[in-house]
């Protein structure tokens, strides 16, 4: 196995580790990047990006996941294809293995894994990905002013998500597949006050129809397994997300959905010298631009760190 000795290591590639590989560089901390298994993070899977500032015509995910790496590359950070497979934080330097045959001791370590959506598995549900199908209300919703929308999920993600909507959308058709909802009185009860929100309880999502773009959904009634066609021109899976943080399991403190846990108002995590940005450690907003800020916060987090530990050396 071979081994290198890194100051800063930054994993993950989505808008927080290419927002801190930006500031780490220009403060001259020579940060390296694995842009781990999926390069670009969830953006690279969104065809148009709206609400990000700084793209007043909006711009399509994967180009503004390219100008980002373009930028953090212009200021010298050494952006590398490879994905964690092992990490050893029980001493310092940090270890970390990539691809199980790289061996990294690192300085200061940036987790920016992320969290990937959880999907429903139909294949049309992925050929249709970003071509009506969704799973994020607040970054795809304009797009279907005035339409008619599908939503998944019974939790109080979902509950938000149809919410959301209905204050853009025609229509917003509820899946729930119990006759009961899990999220929160008080979203259940905002969903049902709804009058653009129909629920359709004890219901399942056969597939999705379309060639292009979504077209209709079908529907099967999970105790009469009769099924339905409705009109929908959206389709937003919300089920939950499950953060990429497995392998830090065992070092790193969690919540009980296993998202990294920092000390407020920092990226700072329970084992110095190693912080998390993005959505690996950020179960509220999940936007493009909250994981570029938190991005922001833990390069200059990591910045202090090393400059302190260089000043104990010293001294």
């Amino acid at each position: 196995m071979t081994q290198e000795h890194i100051k800063l290591l930054i994993l993950g590639s989505g808008p927080a580790g290419y927002t801190a590989a930006i500031y780490a560089a220009r403060a001259g901390m020579t940060p390296v990047i694995y842009m781990g298994d999926q390069p670009g993070g969830q953006l690279t899977i969104t065809n148009d990006v709206e609400n990000f500032p700084g793209y007043p015509k909006g711009i399509n995910g994967p180009q503004m996941m390219i100008d980002f790496q373009e930028q953090a590359e212009r200021f010298g950070t050494d952006v590398r294809t490879g994905l964690a497979t092992k990490v050893d934080f029980s001493g310092y330097p940090h270890k970390v293995v990539i691809d199980d045959k790289h061996e990294i001791t690192a300085e200061s370590v940036i987790i920016c894994t992320g969290a990937s959506a959880k999907w429903l598995g139909l294949p049309s549900e992925q050929r249709l990905n970003g071509r009506g199908v969704s799973a994020c209300a607040v970054c795809d919703g304009f797009f279907f002013r005035n339409q008619e929308v599908v939503v998944v999920g019974g939790g109080d993600t979902a509950a938000e998500e149809a919410t959301y909507l209905s204050k853009l959308c025609k229509k917003v058709y509820l899946l729930v597949r119990r006759d009961e909802m899990r999220a929160s009185r008080i979203m259940q009860q905002r969903v049902l006050n709804t009058q653009n929100i129909e629920v359709l309880w004890n219901s399942e999502t056969v597939d999705i129809i379309g060639e292009d773009e979504v077209e209709s959904v079908r529907v099967r009634n999970i105790l009469t397994s009769e099924e339905r066609e409705i009109k929908a021109q959206g389709f937003f899976v919300a089920i939950g997300h499950k953060p990429n943080t497995d392998i830090f399991k065992g070092y790193l403190d969690m919540n009980e959905s296993g998202y990294i846990l920092t000390v407020p108002g920092t990226s700072k995590t329970n084992i110095e010298g190693v912080f998390a940005a993005g959505d690996a450690q950020d179960f509220v907003y999940r936007q493009a631009v909250t994981a570029a800020g938190t991005g922001c916060m833990a390069a200059l987090d990591a910045e202090r760190f090393l400059a302190s530990k260089e000043i104990a050396v010293a001294e």
